[in-house]
């Protein structure tokens, strides 16, 4: 056997103590977004700290404004030097009655299937995620008393609350944490048999407006017709929005600096297991609504858009009011590719809705979050050395998956500290993550380990 046979066997060995170290992490209820909580935050700060100071990491527990961060830092090694990233934070229980266990209690469940279910609150979100890869250096450690390269690791606790603290933290702490790469264990598979490396993700704009016609809301009998009315304004501006011939966004400008999807990655999505009539159907749906002639995983994951998120605007109360309507809101949000700068895009939002402004109507804008877009290079040879180990694992060609949404914390560690990410997650999509009677297939979490102990081999052959 080989020393890497080895570690895997202890791997396999040590699953039920690793399970139960799970178990330990889940009962406590490190609620971030509930005052109540944060003595429970800290203690799962501690816990965390106190499992890496005895696998040999220099581990503290960090103040910030809000919840308290965990730094630890393996011994320097020859070879790349990672950076962990996870939360300890979990969203709240509510609404309590729906959950089928405690969801503090967490406990093991077989599935019809086969599968085995590790039921609880942050067991895939984000727990048992991050434990995969301290359950690896622990088989490491164990087998050979050392790591194959260096690995330092962040721990937060208000992820599930946006993150306030880390961009302050970065500022001040950049130094201590700057590596080779981020690693994150916070994605999906992209099937039970298929693993992922998250590859690009999208930016965002969010932003609210408010048309104002006129100086209070009018009776419709007497102003109809001859007032502008704002409900009837905005829904003609949100209109336009959208070109109707061919799904694109209709603000000038909007396109600019965006690329087409590298040939290579389109022909490796073209050969996912994926069904485009199942995706939309499983949420009620059968036609895709995006740009005419882009497949439904581009529409999603690498393209850009813009949605309504909210509309209103007149009396909305019981019965009937019979107003025109001095004011209308709504917001919106972006969602943006490579090549696109939020800044600019809220920009050209901002003057379209302008030029489409009719004779006695204002307009407010009210800005919110804005953050860029991020790819990893594909021929980055850190990505390509995870991606030949976990083909090795899961005995299936890894996929390089994008994902519809955005991360924000990653744009910070790219901002300040230069830093790209691999996002190598082990949920499935059925998690219910942020609901109740969360879970975690206990196949993600064994396997998942074991992904990362040939990761890190991989890692130590390999020059970034």
């Amino acid at each position: 056997m080989t020393q890497l046979d080895d570690i895997l066997a202890r791997v396999d060995a040590e699953i039920p103590a690793s399970l139960e170290r799970l178990f330990e992490l889940i009962r406590i209820p490190s609620v971030s977004t509930e005052a109540s909580y944060a003595p429970d935050c800290r203690r799962a700060a501690e816990w965390l700290r106190a499992e890496l100071d005895s696998l040999g990491f220099a581990a503290t527990v960090r103040d910030t404004a809000g919840h308290p961060m965990v730094v630890a830092h393996g011994p320097a090694v020859a070879g790349p030097h990672v950076l962990f990233y996870g939360h300890y934070d979990v969203q709240p229980v509510d609404p309590l009655n729906l959950w089928h266990t405690a969801p503090f209690e967490p406990s093991l469940a077989l599935q019809p299937d086969g599968e085995t279910h590790i039921l609880g609150r942050g067991a895939s979100d984000d727990k048992g995620q991050l434990l995969t890869f301290i359950e690896a250096c622990r088989a490491w450690k164990s087998v050979t008393g050392t790591l194959p390269i260096q690995v330092s690791m962040l721990f937060e606790g208000e992820e599930e609350a946006g993150s306030p603290s880390l961009g302050p933290f970065l500022e001040e702490h950049g130094s201590d944490l700057r590596a080779d790469i981020m690693l994150v264990c916070d994605t999906d598979m992209w099937d039970r048999d298929t693993p992922a490396i998250t590859t690009m993700w999208r930016g965002f704009v969010s932003e609210e407006f408010t048309i104002s016609c006129g100086d209070r809301d009018l009776h419709s009998g007497m102003f109809g017709s001859a007032a502008r009315n704002a409900a009837q304004v905005i829904g003609t501006i949100i209109g336009k929005l959208r070109n109707d011939d061919d799904g694109s966004v209709a603000i000038p400008g909007f396109y600019d600096g965006v690329v087409e999807l590298p040939q290579a990655i389109a022909d490796q999505w073209n050969r996912l297991p994926f069904d485009a009539e199942e995706f939309l159907a499983d949420v009620g749906l059968t036609t895709p609504a995006g740009e005419t002639g882009r497949s439904v995983l581009e529409q999603v994951w690498a393209r850009p858009t813009c949605e309504i998120n909210g509309v209103w605007s007149g009396y909305t109360g019981d019965g009937f009011k019979t107003v025109i309507p001095a004011e209308a809101s709504a917001k919106l949000s972006f969602r943006l590719v490579a090549g696109q700068d939020p800044h600019r895009i809220r920009q050209l939002f901002r003057d379209y809705v302008e030029s489409l402004l009719p004779p006695d109507c204002t307009v407010s804008f009210k800005a919110y979050a804005a953050a860029p877009a991020q790819a990893m290079p594909l021929d980055g040879a850190l990505l390509n050395s995870a991606r030949a180990a976990l083909t090795e694992e899961w005995g299936r060609e890894a996929a390089l998956a994008g994902t519809g949404g955005s991360i924000p914390i990653l744009g910070e560690f790219k901002r300040r500290l230069g830093m790209d990410a691999l996002l190598i997650g082990f949920g499935r999509f059925d998690n219910r993550i942020h609901s109740p009677n969360e879970k975690y297939d206990l196949s993600s979490f064994h396997k998942g380990i074991r992904s990362w102990v040939r990761i890190l081999s991989a890692f130590s052959e390999t020059r970034p």
